[in-house]
């Protein structure tokens, strides 16, 4: 085989991109054969926008079973991503899930439990982890030059979303139908980013505001405080409410403080160890010297492409992914986490509870009001 043929499973804003990109040849050796949706909408969108040679499901298992693909790239609405990705991987189609992995972490595991039975690639679309501001940063860590970890603060705040954007889809902000908000829509790649760099904290105390700045069910505004096993904290506050909004990742360790803001890197570097200097330095406002060190990255930040781009070349080569599918349990974990925190009003360690989460969940998606959609599909270019 010297080229994969993929399928992508939900045409909407995200997997009607992805149907752009894979067309204008950004992935090489990955065609794509065939498409599949429940909307007559968009089904009517990819007859007229779609080579013909494309075919057309109105059914994503239709698609699988058709032969016509070797892989599938699944973008639905949340609930539906680990369905589909364990019909594939049982029926011998290769399969890449959107983020988030699933909505609750038990639906995750069955994923992971089907890909290990499986000899087919799973992986997730943790595109982040292609820029290389992030693979920079995470090189350093993992070499040990920082020293421990002490301190996170993330405010990632320029998700700004309208009415229109919530009013677009029916299950867009519902509990019965996205299982969340900024947290599970927006915020899985920073979870993400922030596991991979930080690992997963032990504890996290969340106050998750449903319909702050929007008239939705679900989370618009969330502050969450963290506790990692070595005794690091962290603070992680995310909205889609607040223009022009902010990102920026603050990161203290015993060795450094790094600041990643503005697509770079400030590295401030200590002469010595703060642990070491404060238990020896005689002076009591003394503070340890830093030098301000310039971080070069290779500049490559591939997003989306980068990651279909190994995904294929795993199947055909064997080479690395850039997010594995069994790692996309841990992001989840973290804002099944904040989830279940906010909804107790109490700090939750982790791993979590999986059953009272989802039996929480459930009753939130009991009386989650059925909404009609405008039919309207923005444009996603450009909005990650």
């Amino acid at each position: 085989m010297n080229e994969v043929r993929i399928g992508i499973i939900g045409i909407g804003g995200m997997g009607s991109n992805h149907a752009k990109m894979i067309l204008s040849g950004q992935v090489p050796r990955l065609r794509l054969t065939a498409v599949a949706d429940v909307s007559q909408s968009r089904l009517d969108w990819a007859k007229e926008n779609l080579p013909e040679d494309i075919t057309i499901f109105s059914d994503g298992r239709a698609l699988i079973d058709s032969g016509k693909c070797d892989a599938v790239l699944i973008a639905t609405p949340h609930y539906y991503h680990p369905e589909y990705v364990v019909y594939a991987l049982e029926h011998g189609v290769h399969a890449l899930s959107e983020k988030p992995a699933g909505v609750y972490t038990k639906q995750v595991r069955a994923m992971n439990e089907a890909a290990e039975k499986s000899d087919k690639v799973f992986a997730i679309m943790f595109n982040q982890r292609t820029n290389c501001v992030y693979r920079k940063l995470h090189e350093m860590i993992e070499s040990g030059e920082l020293g421990q970890l002490k301190r996170v603060n993330w405010i990632i705040t320029d998700w700004y979303r309208t009415q229109a954007y919530y009013d677009a889809a029916g299950w867009k902000a519902t509990w019965d139908g996205e299982g969340g908000g900024v947290l599970l829509n927006q915020c899985p790649h920073q979870l993400d980013l922030l596991q991979w760099l930080c690992g997963l904290p032990v504890k996290v105390r969340a106050f998750c505001h449903e319909a702050k700045w929007h008239d939705i069910e679900v989370e618009d505004d969330v502050t969450a405080y963290m506790e990692f096993e070595n005794g690091a904290t962290g603070v992680f506050v995310t909205t889609t409410g607040d223009a022009p909004g902010t990102n920026r990742l603050e990161l203290t360790f015993e060795k450094a403080k790094i600041v990643c803001e503005y697509d770079r890197l400030t590295y401030d570097r200590l002469t010595v160890n703060e642990r070491d200097f404060c238990r020896t330095e005689k002076n009591g406002f003394a503070k340890p010297q830093t030098e301000r060190i310039t971080v070069e990255t290779d500049g490559r930040n591939e997003q989306h492409a980068g990651v279909l781009k190994a995904f294929t070349a795993r199947i055909l080569d064997g080479t690395p992914l850039i997010a594995d599918g069994t790692e996309g349990i841990r992001a989840l974990m973290l804002s099944n986490a904040m989830f279940l925190s906010s909804w107790f009003d109490r700090t939750v360690t982790l791993p979590i509870d999986e059953d009272l989460f989802l039996a929480e969940l459930n009753k939130r998606r009991s009386t989650s009001k059925k909404k009609e959609a405008t039919g309207i599909v923005f444009d996603t270019t450009g909005t990650y």
